[in-house]
């Protein structure tokens, strides 16, 4: 194959999917946004039409899959070495599961990936803004955004998180980093 041809291949898969390793600051909104300056488009078009705040968004791409596209969960194993499938269908920046996925495509028209940054966004701002809807939790609230995120709608309702002491810690870390990267972001250049 000639140069130019691997060339355009790479060009071509490049811009069609998303971003498969992190940024290298994960901890600096400024600096992530800088490096990739596609997502705060996407986050920002996300705001735009869901009223997700930017800094919610980040701060769950952080915690889902740290900014990685094709972030998927881990391959389970019986007896330690024959693989079972994995944990879930967790997929992408937002590792949307495939049934909430189907949801979101049939509910938007949206006909978009979950490795691309700008759909992901999308789906998270459809997501959090039923969840303000349906369970009356605000857009800026990461914390209790991030736990129905986690939990599912009804999950959320039934209050399922309540016995998962790690998911409650992991919740208020999330809350933390939104309040972090929102301050960041409002002194980026």
């Amino acid at each position: 194959m000639s140069r130019l041809l691997r060339a355009s291949v790479f060009c071509l898969a490049a811009s069609c999917g998303g971003h498969y390793s992190a940024p290298s600051n994960m901890d600096d909104a400024c600096a992530i946004v800088s490096q990739r300056p596609e997502y705060l488009r996407a986050m920002r078009a996300t705001e735009t039409r869901w009223g997700v705040p930017v800094a919610v968004q980040m701060a769950t791409i952080y915690q889902e899959s740290k900014f990685i596209g094709n972030a998927r969960t881990p391959q389970e194993y019986a007896l330690g070495i024959i693989p079972m499938g994995r944990q879930s269908s967790a997929y992408g920046y937002s590792q949307a599961l495939d049934g909430t996925w189907e949801d979101y495509l049939r509910d938007t028209g949206n006909r978009g990936r979950r490795d691309r940054i700008g759909d992901a966004t999308d789906f998270m701002g459809w997501y959090m803004h039923n969840s303000e809807l349906k369970l009356g939790i605000p857009k800026w609230d990461a914390q209790n955004q991030y736990l129905a995120y986690h939990e599912g709608q009804t999950g959320y309702a039934r209050g399922s998180y309540r016995e998962k002491a790690w998911l409650m810690t992991v919740a208020t870390q999330v809350g933390q980093r939104a309040v972090i990267y929102d301050t960041q972001l409002r002194t980026c250049s």
